[in-house]
Parts: structure tokens; sequence; C-alpha cells
């Protein structure tokens, strides 16, 4: 794979667009800016990879819209060291943003043709996450409590197994609602207890699993 002068320049213009868009945080915005997406495409959409939306990926997921990256991505408030767990590897785009941001990256995925070619294209950029095959609504127990954990699909509830493996002060972000849409909640743990935030609606493919939905 190439990254060009032209990706690069392409990458620069989304930033300016996500920047217009609301997102904030430098961290994420240089995340965006340095981490090839055309990577983590087909190569018939490399034209449209720095396009501000989804793409599909095959197994019946998509890539998420650059802006839904940048946006859970601001509210987990990624420090360097932070041990990360993300539900849903998918493309392996959002982790590639989490590592680039300096953190301890876990995700699980429960599509193995998914997960394979995430790792591959991950190592194409040097990139190491620990990359697991399994339901991701329950978590990785083994590996908690962590920093933060990011879901990349909806779920119809909060599954409990998360805010149990989060750390004192760790915030997790996750799509919950109906299929048709959801509403963006980041939950902090305060005192060992969950406080709710809320925020934009957005639209996720369906969290499967123990505690998604069923298939």
């Amino acid at each position: 794979m190439i990254d060009s002068y032209k990706h690069i320049g392409l990458r620069m213009a989304l930033v300016e667009h996500l920047r217009k868009k609301g997102i904030k945080d430098e961290n994420v915005l240089a995340a965006i800016g340095a981490v090839p997406r055309h990577f983590f495409l087909d190569s018939a959409f490399e034209e449209h990879a720095y396009q501000d939306k989804a793409f599909a990926i095959g197994e019946g997921q998509t890539i998420s819209q650059p802006y839904t990256v940048a946006f859970q991505t601001e509210l987990l408030e990624v420090k360097p060291g932070d041990k990360i767990l993300e539900i849903g590897t998918g493309s392996g785009y959002q982790a590639a943003i989490l590592v680039y941001m300096g953190a301890k990256v876990f995700s699980i995925e429960c599509k193995r043709k998914l997960l394979v070619r995430a790792k591959k294209t991950l190592a194409l950029l040097n990139m190491k996450p620990t990359l697991l095959f399994g339901d991701g609504s329950i978590g990785l127990p083994s590996q908690a409590p962590f920093q933060g954990i990011v879901v990349t699909a909806a779920a119809p509830a909060v599954p409990p197994a998360l805010i149990e493996q989060l750390d004192e002060g760790g915030r997790l972000v996750i799509p919950v609602g109906s299929l048709e849409q959801q509403r963006m909640l980041r939950i902090v743990k305060k005192n060992g207890k969950p406080v709710v935030e809320t925020f934009d609606f957005f639209a996720f493919v369906p969290l499967t699993g123990k505690f998604g939905w069923k298939e």
C-alpha cells in the first residue's frame, strides 16, 4: 500500500472538516491526520477513503465515518499509556487511531474474516494492538480494569460486564437504543458508581452476543 502526498492532503482536508464539525481534541485530530484510512478499505473505495462517510467492509459490517470515530475517541479522553478495550474491531481503523494516541489497545471482533484482515492491515502500519476473536459484549475480564472502553456497535442496553471492567475514573463510550437509531452515551465510573452522560444520535450496526442483539 502507498501513502502518497495526495492521500496526506486529503487527510488534512478531512481534519479541517472534522474541526469545523466540532471536534476539538487536537490529539484526536492529529491521529486522524496521521493514520492512512485508505489502507483499511477495499482498493475500489480508495478515492473516497477521506470522505466523511461510512463504507461496507464485508460480513455485514462497516468502517465508521471519520466523524463518528473522532467523536467516540474524543469522549474517551485518551492519555498515553491508557489501557483501552474496543468492542468491534471491524476494519481495525479505530484501533489504529487509539494506538497512534499511545494507548495499550485490546480489541474484540466476532467476525473471524474481519479480524484476520485487520491484523494484516495493522501489521502494514507496524501497529500491534491485541486483537481477539470472541463475544465483545462480555468484555475482557482477564485484562480489566480499563481506563477506557469503546463500543463500535449498537447495544440494546449497556452491558453490565463493561461497567464492571472500568477502572475508577474510567470511561465507557457506547451507542444505545433501537436497531435504527442510538444515543451515544459516556459512562464514567465515579466512586465505584456509573455516571451517565448523553450525547447525539448515531446509527451503528448491531452489537451481538450475550448482552447484545440476538442474531
